[in-house]
């Protein structure tokens, strides 16, 4: 929601106003960016695995089944967790299960731990998904000329954003 200001023009563009009546009006500007920014690429992972030929993938699944790609590496259920900034393991736990059950990852060992990797299935998929992205995704980016080094320094400002939230949450917590 907009408001005024005194010269006529549109404030920040927040989810909750009173939020933003604070000290920092320009986080809550940000929170709702994320808001909205969630959605829409949750939306977007989802119809692009479909659009890769793989459909009825939630969006957490399509992100696992990624990070279990990533480098080729077996991960075990807490490499996931940790990756995706994820707390509650149940619902890596519970996409993983669904990622077996498809044939897109396997399980497998790594001392006591239980790891999890891509199957060739599962690396198919990933790479058709890739491909749907550089074309209907990449290659709008780049056409809007975002400066490749501004989208680098965003995600590192998003990367430190996020660990104060952690520690507020932590905080939070103990209250």
């Amino acid at each position: 929601m907009a408001k005024q200001n005194n010269n006529g023009q549109l404030g920040p563009i927040v989810s909750s106003s009173h939020l933003a009546d604070g000290a920092m009006p320009a986080l809550s500007e940000m929170e709702f960016a994320l808001i909205v920014a969630q959605s829409a690429f949750a939306r977007w992972t989802t119809r692009c695995m479909d659009a890769a030929g793989l459909t009825g993938l939630t969006s957490l699944e399509v992100l696992v089944l990624h990070s279990a790609h990533h480098r080729e590496r077996a991960k075990t259920l807490g490499d996931l967790c940790t990756v995706l900034n994820i707390e509650d393991t149940h619902l890596v736990s519970y996409a993983v299960k669904k990622l077996v059950k498809l044939g897109l990852v396997e399980s497998g060992k790594r001392g006591k731990e239980k790891t999890v990797a891509a199957t060739e299935k599962g690396r198919e998929a990933c790479e058709k998904y890739k491909n749907v992205r550089e074309t209907l995704l990449v290659s709008s980016i780049v056409e809007m000329g975002l400066n490749e080094d501004e989208v680098s320094r965003v995600a590192g400002l998003l990367r430190a954003i996020s660990g104060q939230y952690d520690q507020a949450a932590r905080g939070a917590a103990s209250l």
